[in-house]
């Protein structure tokens, strides 16, 4: 995958916000991890979100959908930021149907039939992509496309193919590690362990 300047100077800021820590963390799927990526942070600098947006909205225009999906939570301000930037319509699969009102379990406007590209912050092994994919095909709605901002390379890429879904990363864990390596802005032991823990968990 090539590291672009753009892509540079947005893996050089993502760390400088502070979505990167290094240590001893436990992953939502319960393995142990020497970092941790928290990319909720973004959306309190509206320089990073307009950089992931157009690199996003670029991706998204490949897939050719008529919609964009975000994944609540972290997902959705990512999504908005590329639906702004490539003028597509935006829904997105709610965590809890609603006990009251319309009882939605989808917000926003669609049709059975429509492409929907779906947009999240990151992936590690995509067992969870599968609960947001499930309430939009159950709706009708087509899904063969993920865009993710981050790939943390566990494993998520080589299960959704298996189930003949296509995922497009924006960036990788090994280009973002690369990076700040070489802009001096991480540690070399930090920086040996996260290259050991992705390639021992690479597929999972």
């Amino acid at each position: 995958m090539t590291t672009t300047r753009e892509h540079a100077t947005l893996i050089r800021r993502l760390f400088e916000i502070g979505t990167m820590r290094f240590g001893d963390f436990t992953l939502k799927s319960g393995v142990k991890s020497p970092f941790y990526i928290d990319l909720r942070v973004v959306i309190c600098f509206p320089d990073v979100l307009r950089r992931i947006g157009v690199l996003m909205a670029a991706e998204v225009s490949r897939c050719a959908g008529d919609r964009i999906a975000g994944i609540p939570y972290a997902g959705l301000p990512l999504a908005v930021a590329a639906s702004l930037e490539g003028n597509l319509p935006l829904i997105y699969p709610r965590k809890e149907e609603k006990s009251y009102g319309t009882k939605r379990r989808i917000e926003g406007i669609y049709e059975a039939g429509d492409r929907v590209v779906l947009i999240d912050d990151i992936i590690t092994d995509g067992a969870s992509k599968f609960e947001a994919i499930e309430v939009l095909e159950e709706a009708g709605l087509m899904v063969k496309d993920l865009v993710i901002l981050i790939d943390r390379e566990q494993g998520g890429r080589e299960l959704l193919a298996s189930k003949g879904y296509t995922l497009h990363s924006i960036l990788t864990i090994t280009q973002c590690l690369d990076e700040w390596e070489t802009a001096g802005l991480v540690n070399a032991t930090a920086i040996r362990q996260s290259r050991e823990f992705v390639q021992a968990t690479r597929f999972g």
